[in-house]
């Protein structure tokens, strides 16, 4: 007959010894800080070093490490933790304590480096709990080909301030896809690309995205931990896609207020330049008013180009906000924008800014795009003179 005591008693020898995390605040910050110097060493195959070539971080890691191995209650706290062999080295000489490591110890080291004012502000050592928050977005690299993206930003920034785009406080809706923009930590996040979507070690869809920042970083980061950062983040915000209300072509209901009207004409100039490019050479614009009233003295004013025009096509607007969507319409097609300048009827320089080299069919298939809601997955190609998917 078994003895389940004498068995349980035997087989005591062979259990795992129970892990006892820490029991105090002091004891959280000793562990706390004990693992970034593991992160380091991790990163770098090596322990931290405080030579004066080092980084002022891997400094403070170094110190850090010596004071714990000088005192026998840190290195007790942090021994079971030490898979790297850090504690197995020689103690320094001296005595120490951890509450000094990040004020008084590092002072005397970094004296050089750093002010007094600078030096307290590293005195605190982040929780674990804090750590991982931190590293959802900390992980960033330099975005090689941010000059790609640099114009997409100083365009959201305009159609913020125009009122095409709003800032909204940011709620966990699940959606996070291409195109979308965010202010996290005070930064605009661009997602520019994502992956296939998959399902992560613990059941849950996800995608990994690639997050382009407006201080020229970008990151790696997967979906959910974007989302956990927003959410962290009371100041983060959503920014909306450019909206300027419903737009409607012809058909309109009773209750709808009519708000303007985009035009679009055809210069009659006799410039060579005009004259070589005046299929694609347009001016795009929105009046609340009459259009044939609005261009009666076109050959007087060099926003026509000193010249007579053409109306060539016209949208009625609906229940929107006539100077918003031209702005929008300028934004979109501001890459084909003519540049030139000439002079007004008194010798001044002037430089209209609303003519575009853009074929009337690349216009029409941007207010289809507008009335279908789409037009955030376009954007124009000038070499093609056509809208294409982003």
């Amino acid at each position: 007959m078994i003895d389940h005591d004498a068995l349980a008693a035997d087989l005591e020898d062979f259990e795992e010894p129970e892990k006892k995390g820490p029991s105090n605040p002091r004891e959280e910050r000793i562990v706390a800080g004990f693992e970034e110097i593991q992160r380091f060493v991790e990163e770098n195959g090596r322990a931290p070093e405080v030579g004066a070539d080092r980084d002022i971080f891997e400094r403070i890691y170094a110190i850090r490490l010596q004071q714990i191995c000088k005192k026998q209650e840190c290195r007790d706290t942090v021994q079971s933790l030490d898979h790297q062999g850090l504690m197995d080295v020689e103690e320094p000489d001296g005595e120490g304590d951890f509450e000094d490591i990040d004020h008084k110890a590092l002072a005397a080291e970094l004296a050089d480096d750093l002010g007094d004012e600078d030096i307290t502000e590293l005195k605190h050592v982040k929780t674990s709990a804090e750590k991982k928050a931190a590293e959802q977005i900390a992980n960033r690299d330099r975005c090689k080909d941010f000059e790609k993206f640099k114009p997409v930003f100083s365009a959201v920034q305009e159609e913020l301030k125009s009122g095409v785009r709003e800032t909204r406080p940011y709620k966990d809706d699940g959606t996070v896809v291409q195109g979308n923009f965010f202010i996290l930590s005070g930064q605009k996040v661009y997602i520019a690309d994502l992956s296939e979507e998959f399902i992560n070690d613990f059941g849950h869809k996800d995608v990994r995205l690639r997050a382009i920042y407006d201080n020229g970083t970008e990151q790696d980061i997967l979906r959910r931990s974007l989302q956990r950062a927003l959410n962290k983040d009371p100041a983060a915000r959503r920014i909306t896609d450019p909206s300027v209300g419903p737009l409607f072509t012809g058909k309109h209901g009773d209750g709808d207020v009519a708000s303007g009207t985009i035009y679009v004409l055809r210069s009659n100039s006799e410039f060579p330049f005009v004259e070589e490019n005046r299929d694609v050479l347009h001016k795009i614009g929105v009046t609340g008013g009459d259009v044939k009233k609005r261009i009666a003295n076109a050959d007087k004013e060099a926003t026509y180009l000193l010249a007579g025009v053409e109306i060539v096509a016209t949208y009625e607007l609906y229940n929107i906000n006539a100077k918003k969507f031209e702005h929008l319409i300028h934004q979109f097609f501001d890459d084909a924008r003519l540049g030139v300048e000439i002079k007004d009827r008194f010798g001044n320089p002037v430089t209209p800014k609303e003519w575009f080299m853009v074929p009337l069919s690349a216009i029409d298939e941007l207010v289809e795009h507008l009335k279908d809601g789409a037009l955030t997955d376009y954007r124009y190609n000038p070499e093609t003179a056509s809208l294409e998917k982003r």
